[in-house]
């Protein structure tokens, strides 16, 4: 499985530095690594598998904020700031993790530039990547919000076979219609659009584009 974020941005002497510190762990589907508002014990380096990132909104909603894979970090905002959990983490499929005690990770971070150059280009692509979700998303046709957010999805988390590309689904049809900024039921209509047509197949939390072409020219 490709690496990517944190772990991808690190040299191999620098991982050598972290891995002695932390200990590994394997979560179950629909585990939950760490729970929004709990204090920020540790971090996370995701070895193997997909989680993700939720919150609970005002009015009670769960709202999917991300999904992270191999190679991501996640709980480092809570150590770094010293604040609460700010989202929780659960399990997509089986993950393994490296679980690095909150303050080894920061006193390794004050010490080693290039571990902290890394997390902070990790940390402001995420931030980038939140601001273009709410552009390409915020506006525009109900079908152009869902190819949106499929191509993102695919882009992120896709993984090739053969034609076609197959993708971790990170939450229930309400929870990536709301990232959508749409209704369950749109998102519904939509989707059920795009089987018919046989630009995608679904199952289980499991995805499958076929054509990417024709996503790509619903999203424009």
């Amino acid at each position: 499985m490709e690496e990517q974020g944190f772990w991808t941005a690190l040299g191999p002497s620098d991982r050598a530095k972290i891995v002695p510190l932390g200990t590994q762990r394997t979560y179950r589907r629909g585990e939950i690594l760490c729970r929004e508002g709990d204090p920020g014990g540790i971090v996370l380096v995701l070895i193997r598998g997909h989680a993700r990132i939720v919150t609970v909104a005002a009015d009670g909603r769960e709202v999917l904020i991300a999904v992270r894979g191999t190679g991501d970090v996640v709980g480092e905002l809570a150590v770094l700031d010293g604040g609460p959990r700010s989202a929780t983490v659960e399990a997509l499929d089986e993950v393994e993790a490296l679980e690095v005690p909150g303050s080894r990770f920061a006193a390794l971070c004050r010490r080693e530039p290039e571990i902290s150059w890394a997390l902070l280009l990790v940390l402001s692509e995420r931030l980038r990547d939140v601001g273009k979700q709410w552009l390409d998303l915020g506006g525009g046709a109900i079908a152009r919000r869902v190819a949106a957010r499929l191509m993102q999805l695919a882009v992120q988390h896709g993984v090739r076979r053969g034609a076609d590309i197959e993708v971790v689904v990170p939450g229930t049809q309400a929870e990536l219609a709301t990232t959508a900024a749409i209704s369950r039921e749109s998102w519904a209509r939509v989707t059920r659009e795009l089987r018919e047509r046989g630009v995608i197949s679904t199952g289980r939390r499991r995805l499958t584009i076929h054509r990417m072409d024709e996503l790509r020219r619903l999203a424009r």
